[in-house]
């Protein structure tokens, strides 16, 4: 299948409108995945370039592909987000226009049932976003942690209530010789601590394990702070940064980085006077984020939890 089949770029149009590309403007998809939102930014404007980073180098095949017709404009590196000032660098670019990523998982990845993302295949339990990195797989992760590590992982990625029973039954299923290797094992080891759930319940009952897991073998919490910072550093003046996110706890590490770059005091409220440092860098461009529309949702189900979040260097 083509690249645009594959995956259906979420809030397109809307990130594309808040970006407002135009002509000669220089922007980086610092999620490229299938190039659904780096196509989108090439066709809004004449001579607007793109630079494209993922870590993901079998969505970077097709995308690549996808995106030829438009020659020098797209430039590709295989690298995570947070890596943008050194691929930046690579390119040759100082300052941009516009920075936009895509937290998501690539419908690419989820129905790759070799990549572990999923408990709907039967495949080893991998989950790494890039699957040459030297990162512990999740396999891996639940075969050396501790009972409260795992817990804690699965509680606070993953806002799971039962993460103690969860993490109990992973570690007893480790003791007896039989430990968690495939997705489908952590399907019921989930299901055996914590029941199936009932009809009426719209997720399934290890979809939070599975999350929280994701983002602990991928980091993704730890260097999203710091990638808003760094992409804020890259962009000129007026320049935006678009953070579409997929879970409350992306989106609040989001919308509370976004408060501290617009400067918010972090002091507490009985100081005379601020000590913290606020700086106001940002303008935050999105009192509330924007949340995809009752069509996208009925096309696209998986983009019912997305919010976008966009900010402006000023």
């Amino acid at each position: 299948m083509e690249a645009e089949n594959l995956h259906k770029s979420v809030l397109l149009q809307e990130t594309v409108e808040m970006l407002a590309p135009s002509e000669g403007e220089i922007f980086v998809d610092c999620t490229l995945g299938l190039g659904g939102h780096t196509e989108a930014l090439l066709q809004a404007a004449e001579k607007t370039e793109v630079i494209g980073i993922d870590q993901d180098t079998e969505a970077i095949r097709p995308a690549t592909e996808r995106l030829a017709p438009f020659g020098e404009r797209i430039k590709i590196f295989h690298a995570n987000f947070a890596e943008i000032t050194d691929v930046l660098q690579r390119a040759g670019v100082q300052k941009v226009n516009g920075v936009l990523a895509d937290l998501g998982v690539s419908s690419l990845q989820f129905d790759s049932a070799e990549r572990g993302f999923s408990f709907r295949f039967d495949a080893p339990l991998d989950m790494r976003m890039d699957a040459d990195s030297d990162y512990e797989t999740a396999a891996e992760l639940l075969e050396r942690l501790s009972e409260a590590e795992i817990a804690d992982i699965i509680y606070k990625y993953g806002e799971e209530r039962m993460s103690r029973r969860i993490a109990r039954r992973i570690v007893w299923k480790r003791e007896i010789g039989e430990p968690v290797k495939t997705t489908r094992e952590l399907a019921e080891a989930v299901e055996k601590a914590i029941g199936r759930g009932r009809a009426k319940d719209k997720i399934h009952p290890a979809t939070r394990t599975f999350q929280a897991l994701r983002i602990a073998v991928n980091r993704e919490i730890e260097i999203l702070e710091e990638f808003i910072r760094d992409a804020v550093d890259c962009l000129k003046t007026n320049g935006k940064l678009a953070i579409i996110t997929f879970h409350s706890l992306e989106d609040r590490v989001v919308k509370q980085t976004f408060q501290k770059l617009a400067g918010k005091c972090e002091c507490p409220p009985r100081l005379p006077q601020c000590v913290c440092g606020a700086q106001k860098r940002i303008e935050i461009l999105t009192r509330k984020p924007i949340v995809p529309k009752p069509f996208e949702i009925a096309e696209n189900p998986r983009a019912r939890s997305a919010k976008l979040r966009v900010c402006a260097k000023i």
